[in-house]
């Protein structure tokens, strides 16, 4: 929310200077995030009257002009601007003057004729950051000669207001004064609204046929309004420096009452109207050109405005093209409405818009604002666009309308929340100076919100309330108590924070994404997964919530590659959520994902690409932090991994995970020019470690014997070695693979596997003949299990 601080204290004007102020409302909780001058520097620029205007003798596109600047006399001045007329009143810079980009005034020829001055624009004094192709046209009743920045109040700053979702109630120029004003204790006062009078009995017909999501529809025909007139320069000026721009008098003027009190509104084309309006729920295959141009295909849950000859407007978000004022309009149909904020919230975003309408129903408009805007709004079209107002037409059920329920605040709960004891007539001060209805109790308070508070509605907000108007520094400031007792180690589980070191020391960089995905990445991935969908999502590519850590890492992959980086090696912890929500499973992981040169760019590295065997030996350095022993990789397939190039992950006999690398056909599909090695991991089982335990070292030596074992060449070698382990009894010491051979001498759909084996006993040393027996135990077995044979 941004607002001009003039403006504000029309409505309450506390001793404060403008700093004082925005820490006032930002220690309330209403953070400023930007105070900004609304006007650039510029001095000796005065009102002035245009009292002739010729055509310059040499030049068909510029004007000579006498202008009367109050100085006693009148200036020459030359003037390329198409739209000046004698009898205006401008902006004048004397000469002498300096302008907002520094340019200083000086008395000039142009084209042979002297120029004494120059009549300015919006955009040459810092008013418009668009280039103005005329000058700035002021009020008819501008007094010349005064001092133009003091005219238009220039003295001003913008306030920018950064509004937690729960405080819609402040979107508003009146909302800001209520709280600035309980803040200071001090009455706002705004506007009179009175109701206008119809001078015509001319009505349209309003139908609500969803009164849950709309309670209340209030519409009203003006005839016979003047579209072609200017926005007066005072209402230009509060939309500027309230962040919009004007574009014509009834748009600047519902724009208008919705910063001013909150309610959004807008004006429909009376000769476009047919029938009646209709407040609905779209029906399928129904589409809409909005203001903005878009063609938007309509779901049957958007709550429209329709007519008999189809969509107006997606209610509370924004109205159709063909509905819209028009510089030929001369009847309006202007409406003002209340929706639930159940019946906007993700409906903007699901078409990719976000609307100075949809921002405030989502978090909440008052209910019992619609008739009072659009009478302000009738008594500024009346004054600006003439035009004759007709009766107020209001549908709806009032049995939907929200409704307020008492809410206790205990005195206990209060002191036990703040910490200290606040008077009884404090509290109710201040509840009552927020517009809630207070009744004392003997334990505490009975309180009833008003309508535009939709954020109170339990005791806790109460306290909250009190504790932000009180003063957050004024609360006692304590310490709190701590046990100091240190806390028992488990060394039997690993720190989250030491396999982030450990694979930071490997080379890696922690990526941190959403836990919401685009639901096509994610069924491309994973065909078969299952996991909630966001019923109001962030964008339509981020709605549903991931069932892996790939989705994230790969689009991490594309947008480091996107960005010529060659060598990418990432890490991510997180959740992954599996199963409908009523079953939902959220399972903390930690997955990795490497692409390009397996060396950093050097003298003395290798230009070779980084492959899975790279991958597998980082993801052992990290499972060798705990009880390597109790992992196997098992090949499998998964249908976001290469065939042949994936394996399972298998803690203790348990599935937990997946490595390999991406299917071409998903490289292909994702717009990747290099591959893309993965893993994921349950956390849970990669936290598990093994407690150290002391054996002594033997004084005895090892004996090691070599054996090259010829096997099918499909066997996992690691089921070779599970093999070896129970045939080569207690004293194994090591177990070593050096080399897995293919060639002469080794027949087709076979392969040579040499293996290391290393006995040491505690307590003696080991003979030939007791290592003889375990070799061929050895041999013995992997032929019978696998056919295995010793290599000649």
């Amino acid at each position: 929310m941004k607002f001009s601080e003039q403006w504000l204290r029309e409505w309450v004007s506390p001793a404060l200077s403008t700093q004082a102020l925005a820490d006032q409302i930002t220690m309330a909780g209403l953070e400023v995030d930007a105070i900004e001058p609304v006007a650039g520097t510029f001095s000796q620029v005065v009102v002035a009257e245009v009292i002739e205007k010729r055509p310059h003798p040499d030049a068909d596109k510029l004007s000579v002009c006498r202008v009367d600047d109050g100085s006693g006399g009148s200036l020459q001045v030359v003037c390329g601007a198409p739209n000046v007329a004698e009898g205006q009143k401008v902006a004048f810079a004397r000469v002498g003057a300096v302008l907002p980009d520094e340019m200083q005034i000086r008395e000039t020829r142009v084209r042979g004729t002297d120029s004494q001055g120059m009549i300015c624009s919006s955009s040459e004094l810092g008013l418009s950051e668009e280039t103005s192709q005329g000058i700035l046209e002021l009020a008819s009743d501008a007094p010349v000669g005064s001092d133009f920045r003091d005219w238009m109040g220039l003295e001003d700053v913008s306030i920018e207001v950064d509004l937690t979702p729960n405080r819609g109630d402040c979107l508003s120029i009146r909302g800001l004064a209520r709280e600035v004003g309980v803040l200071n204790q001090l009455d706002i006062t705004g506007p009179s609204i009175d109701a206008v009078s119809p001078a015509h009995e001319d009505t349209f017909d309003v139908r609500v046929m969803d009164p849950v999501r709309c309670p209340r529809y209030v519409g009203r025909i003006i005839k016979n309004v003047d579209v072609s007139v200017s926005s007066p320069l005072w209402m230009v000026e509060r939309l500027r420096r309230s962040g919009l721009r004007s574009i014509d008098p009834v748009v600047d003027i519902t724009n208008y009452v919705m910063l001013e009190l909150g309610q959004p509104m807008h004006a429909f084309d009376r000769a476009n109207l047919t029938q009646a309006i209709e407040v609905r729920g779209a029906k399928s295959g129904e589409t809409l050109v909005l203001l903005d141009g878009q063609r938007v295909s309509l779901s049957e849950e958007t709550l429209i405005i329709a007519d008999a000859n189809g969509p107006l407007a997606i209610a509370g978000v924004m109205g159709g093209d063909k509905s819209g004022v028009n510089t030929g309009t001369r009847d309006i149909f202007l409406e003002s409405a209340f929706f639930t904020p159940l019946a906007v919230a993700g409906q903007a975003r699901q078409y990719g818009l976000h609307t100075d309408a949809s921002h405030r129903f989502e978090r909440g408009v008052d209910p019992h604002l619609s008739r009072t805007a659009v009478e302000r709004a009738t008594e500024l079209l009346l004054s600006i666009t003439g035009g004759e107002a007709g009766p107020v037409v209001e549908a709806g059920d009032d049995r939907h309308m929200p409704s307020s329920e008492p809410i206790t605040l205990h005195t206990s709960r209060l002191e036990q929340a703040l910490d200290t004891s606040l008077a009884n007539s404090e509290v109710t001060d201040i509840l009552e100076r927020l517009g809630l209805s207070v009744t004392s109790r003997s334990d505490g308070w009975s309180v009833m919100a008003p309508s535009w508070r939709f954020d109170i509605a339990i005791e806790e907000d109460l306290v909250e309330e009190v504790a932000r108007i009180h003063g957050y520094n004024r609360l006692p400031v304590r310490r709190p108590a701590a046990r100091l007792a240190l806390r028992a180690d488990q060394e039997h589980r690993l720190t989250l924070s030491r396999l982030r070191r450990q694979m930071v020391d490997r080379g890696y960089q922690e990526a941190i994404s959403y836990s919401f995905v685009s639901p096509e990445l994610q069924r491309m991935l994973f065909p078969d997964a299952v996991s909630p969908a966001l019923a109001n999502p962030i964008s339509n590519d981020m709605s549903v919530m991931r069932v892996s850590l790939f989705p994230g890492l790969i689009k991490a992959l594309e947008y480091n590659l996107n960005r010529q980086q060659t060598r990418i090696r990432l890490f991510e912890t997180g959740l992954v959520f599996q199963g409908e929500l009523d079953a939902l499973t959220q399972v903390p992981m930690l997955g990795a994902v490497v692409s390009g040169r397996r060396d950093p760019e050097g003298w003395a590295a290798t230009s070779q690409a980084v492959d899975f065997f790279d991958l597998k030996g980082d993801l052992e350095n990290l499972l060798a932090l705990g009880d390597s022993e109790a992992w196997r990789f098992e090949p499998a397939e998964h249908p976001a991994l290469h065939p042949g190039q994936s394996a399972r992950l298998v803690h203790e006999g348990t599935p937990v995970g997946w490595i390999g690398t991406l299917h071409p056909g998903k490289r292909a599909e994702l717009g990747l020019k290099t591959d893309a090695i993965l893993f994921e991991v349950s956390l849970s089982a990669l936290t598990k470690g093994r407690v150290p335990s002391f054996h002594p070292l033997s004084r005895y030596p090892e004996v090691r014997r070599d054996l090259a074992l010829l096997v099918d060449e499909a066997l996992p070698v690691q089921a070779l070695l599970d093999c070896l382990r129970d045939a080569a009894g207690e004293w194994l010491s090591e177990l070593r693979l050096f080399d897995v051979y293919h060639g002469q001498g080794v027949a087709d759909g076979e392969k040579s596997v040499a293996l290391g084996l290393t006995w040491q006993h505690p307590s003696r040393t080991l003979n030939d003949d007791e290592i003889n027996q375990l070799v061929d135990t050895i041999i013995a077995q992997t032929g019978e299990r696998f056919g295995a044979r010793l290599r000649r």
